[in-house]
């Protein structure tokens, strides 16, 4: 039933190369590779001509048609690494053999992402590289309209980008048709199956080709992703690229770390002030919860801050819109949980901070390789509450960070200021001469045919919820993931039903002895 389980000769090609000893010299350019001369000209037109470490690494073998195990720290640039070899592959309408296919307009390769945000991206870098050699590209995911997806598809396209549950679901509806699909990619695998997606994954590759090219892309390797690989991939060649032992193959060494014990009610504060820093830029804020994120977008509002929310309560055009105020320059802080910010894909991030402690060191190096991306510099702030000691020294022991004891510090302790230079006139409020930015109702609010879920900003509680809730898969299952909370599985009331219908009165008689109270004190 499945393809492929236990694929024959499996074996395990390792190729570990550290960043850091890339050479200097000769620097190689995507021009060197063989790659289609439209993709090379259409990125030198976007300003991309020498690849990174990792695309480097990858392009000859993914090019040659070996199935690859790529195993890259966030941010090193992994999208090109495998959509070059994707764009490379299929055939495009401007092509001469187009016209001639059996069944030209179907799919030609899939990519497979976790999150709605990070698919977007994908297809976007996929669009960009593909722009001169007319290559189609769509992206599925839920929260938006069914028809226009449907539409694209009828029409035709070489690649698909999406999340697992709106790709089965146009599967099984008979709109998308992935047997065409040679060429298969697994994005950020481990988030993947953190969230529950293994089932939904295997079915996806059931609908593939049995003879297609498998590329698995992951920032960690637990043992999940090694037997998925081991499942579906032929002799995979496993290429590394995390750095040098000094790095701890982890940490990103161009983030400047600062680790403090705060307390719950002065966190806000710390964060206003924090935020008035000399230099700062974009800023992430982390939270664990949707509830967190929300309260602290909307407190750092009120104190004159451009800031907005990103979790999975909002609907998805409410999370674009944050999105699009975020990169265009409306707001300069987005409030995120961890399952939501996957996919922010914004080069001059300046400062991530962890409102709460991460919940281990995987998620603590997801959340700060937000910051310093390519080749940049950064800096992450983490808050540790004192019931959340103990976890951090977790987090502490096995990146080898060497701050076993964050310091207790508060909002008006010299050394915050001095380690953050912070202005000493900086206080927990925005001055109104340095309320500059349009803020996040500047941006246009999209209407994008919602199922399941308001469009708006409200949360909506039911199951009916777009990121949160499974909502048919028209709103992505399990996208809250973990971090994001349960879902009710209450139907959802609509909008002022409770007021129309009046309350039912209900005359209570009280007994006592099975006889009315009254009579049984007369007997």
């Amino acid at each position: 039933m499945r393809d492929g389980p236990d694929r024959e000769n499996h074996q395990v090609t390792d190729t570990t190369t550290p960043e850091t000893t890339a050479p200097a010299a000769a620097t190689p350019t995507f021009a060197d590779f063989d790659v289609h001369h439209d993709i090379v000209a259409s990125l030198a037109e976007a300003g991309i001509v020498h690849p990174f470490p990792i695309q480097a690494m990858t392009l000859p073998v993914a090019l040659a048609g070996h199935d690859i195990i790529g195993q890259a720290k966030t941010g090193t640039g992994k999208t090109l690494g495998f959509g070059v070899p994707m764009l490379n592959r299929v055939v495009s309408p401007r092509d001469p053999g187009f016209a001639d296919m059996p069944h030209a307009g179907k799919p030609q390769a899939l990519a497979v992402a976790p999150t709605r945000e990070l698919a977007v991206q994908v297809a976007a870098d996929l669009e960009r590289a593909g722009k001169l050699r007319g290559v189609r590209v769509l992206t599925v995911y839920g929260g938006r309209a069914y028809e226009p997806q449907i539409e694209a598809l009828q029409r035709g396209v070489e690649i698909v980008v999406g999340t697992p549950g709106r790709l089965i679901d146009l599967a099984q509806q008979g709109h998308l048709d992935l047997s065409r699909a040679k060429t298969v990619v697994l994005d950020e695998a481990d988030e993947m199956l953190d969230l529950g997606f293994l089932p939904d994954v295997e079915k996806l590759l059931a609908m593939t080709a049995a003879s297609r090219h498998t590329m698995l892309f992951s920032a960690t390797m637990p043992g999940a992703v090694v037997a998925l690989a081991r499942r579906y991939m032929s002799q995979p060649t496993h290429i590394r690229a995390m750095g040098d032992d000094q790095e701890n193959a982890h940490t990103v060494k161009a983030v400047e770390q600062f680790v403090y014990r705060a307390h719950a009610m002065d966190k806000v504060e710390m964060l206003a002030r924090m935020l008035q820093a000399k230099d700062r830029g974009l800023t992430i804020i982390f939270s664990r919860t949707k509830r967190t994120a929300a309260k602290v977008a909307d407190e750092l509002v009120e104190r004159g801050f451009a800031a907005a929310p990103i979790h999975g309560d909002l609907g998805q055009g409410a999370r674009e819109q944050a999105l699009r105020a975020f990169r265009n320059g409306k707001v300069d802080i987005l409030v995120a949980t961890d399952v939501a910010a996957r996919g922010i894909d914004v080069d001059n991030v300046t400062h991530v901070i962890n409102y709460q402690c991460p919940e281990d060191e995987k998620t603590y190096l997801h959340r700060i390789g937000r910051t310093a991306r390519a080749g940049n510099t950064g800096i992450a702030v983490t808050f540790v509450d004192w019931d959340d000691l103990h976890r951090w020294g977790m987090i502490n022991k096995t990146l080898d960070l060497g701050i076993p004891e964050p310091e207790e510090t508060y909002s008006s302790s010299d050394h915050f200021y001095e380690q953050l230079d912070i202005p000493r006139e900086a206080k927990g409020r925005l001055p109104k001469g340095a309320q500059k930015l349009a803020g996040l109702g500047a941006e246009v609010l999209e209407d994008l045919g919602e199922t399941g879920k308001s469009a708006g900003r409200k949360p909506a509680a039911g199951r009916g919820q777009g990121a949160g809730g499974r909502g048919g898969r028209g709103g992505e299952r399990r996208d809250g993931g973990r971090s994001e909370g349960g879902r009710s599985d209450r139907p959802q009331t609509p909008s002022g039903e409770g007021e129309s219908k009046p309350r039912r009165s209900r005359n209570r008689r009280r007994t006592r002895g099975g006889e009315p109270a009254g009579e049984a004190q007369q007997g």
